[in-house]
């Protein structure tokens, strides 16, 4: 399986720095995915709203945040992901 390298935290400079600068105001901390998707920061802005809307309850979303989190749970259950 192909994996796409991380970029650790330590190791953003410019474009990227910002970018997680902005994950972390709006998730609160800069998820692996972001970590991966840091490989084309544009693409990675550009979901970041999405993202932290679909997370939160309100702005047109219908279900609670303890909800959405137990659907993560357990899709990366059966999914057998070890994180």
């Amino acid at each position: 399986m192909t994996r796409i390298n991380h970029i650790e935290l330590e190791d953003a400079e410019g474009e990227v720095a910002n970018l997680y600068d902005a994950v972390t105001v709006m998730l609160g901390r800069v998820p692996h995915s972001y970590r991966a998707l840091a490989h084309t920061p544009l693409v990675a802005k550009m979901l970041l709203p999405f993202n932290a809307v679909m997370q939160r309850e309100g702005a047109g979303s219908v279900l609670t945040t303890k909800l959405k989190e137990m659907v993560v749970i357990k899709t990366s259950h059966t999914n057998g992901c070890a994180y």
